[in-house]
């Protein structure tokens, strides 16, 4: 029988890490479940692990970022299959199962997502697959995005571009042959460039629209912060640094600091929110400085904000 770790890293949300795990129903599967502290003011450990003498839980001093919590929970993992779940989701019935019975009978899959729908409307699409990346400009599409669901993706299990990081299974053994996730990255970008290693050490990502789970979106961060502004900017130009054909990344940074970083730039002063202007010019100065060959995990993430 197969073995699932479920992982998920917690930040200074307790009550919210608690609602998942009280969500967890599986049955018919081994499984641990491993929950990163990552560096949160409270060393609440002590407390849950009499709580919840099941789970394994793992402190880390310091926040290590989304990237370095769930590679402290991959080195923990003793399962056949890793489940990474955002600490803000909520599992329904069925959903462990149905992603191992799919990743059972296809063992071209390294990882695998399910329908992902809003915790505060549930009727309302967020993650059905994702679109091919345009390497030129570091875009793509998440299919279903905030489309109400009308059964329209129903009963899809295929291959699509990427997993989505608040809820994806992943091969152990495709985890051993493309390596961790990228540390780099520390928060955004980093389950796309993940996905991009696991394909090209022979795999496949897979949605399988017949599991479900909820999100709360952006308990962590904040629907706009400059936290997120800044990483997002910053993890785009890297993720291209790191995946993209040489002239790709030509176009892409013409197009990056022609276009796009004055455009950001005039819709942050139209909104007022003038203290994301330095965020965008902080994100394009550390690619800048930061020139050591980005397939690497040598150099170590500062957060600035």
């Amino acid at each position: 029988m197969k073995k699932v770790s479920i992982i998920t890293v917690n930040f200074n949300q307790p009550k919210v890490t608690e609602e998942l795990l009280q969500s967890i129903q599986v049955t018919g599967i081994s499984i641990e479940i491993i929950i990163i502290d990552n560096g949160s003011r409270a060393d609440i450990q002590t407390t849950w692990q009499s709580k919840y003498p099941l789970v394994k839980f793992i402190r880390s001093e310091k926040n290590l970022g989304f990237a370095g919590g769930n590679n402290l929970g991959i080195k923990a993992a003793t399962g056949d299959y890793l489940f990474f779940v955002n600490n803000d989701t909520e599992f329904t019935a069925g959903l462990v199962e149905k992603l191992v019975e799919v990743m059972d009978a296809n063992p071209a899959i390294g990882m695998i997502s399910p329908k992902i729908k809003y915790y505060s409307d549930k009727e309302i699409i967020q993650y059905a697959g994702y679109t091919q990346m345009n390497y030129y400009t570091c875009r793509n599409c998440c299919i279903g995005l905030r489309e109400k669901d009308t059964a329209q993706y129903d009963h899809i299990t295929a291959p699509t571009a990427y997993c989505h990081g608040a809820a994806m299974m992943v091969r152990k053994e495709a985890i051993e042959k493309a390596g961790l996730m990228n540390e780099n990255f520390f928060l955004y970008y980093e389950e796309v460039d993940w996905a991009e290693h696991i394909k090209r050490a022979g795999y496949q990502a897979w949605v399988c629209t017949d599991a479900l789970i909820y999100h709360k979106e952006s308990v962590s961060v904040g629907k706009k912060s400059k936290l997120k502004e800044y990483f997002m900017n910053r993890n785009r130009i890297l993720f291209i640094r790191r995946n993209a054909p040489f002239f790709n990344k030509i176009i892409f940074f013409i197009y990056f600091n022609l276009l796009v970083a004055p455009r950001n730039v005039i819709g942050y002063v139209k909104t007022k929110n003038y203290n994301f202007i330095p965020m965008l010019f902080k994100a394009i100065w550390w690619n800048i400085v930061h020139t050591k060959n980005s397939t690497d995990l040598g150099y170590p993430i500062k957060t600035i904000i």
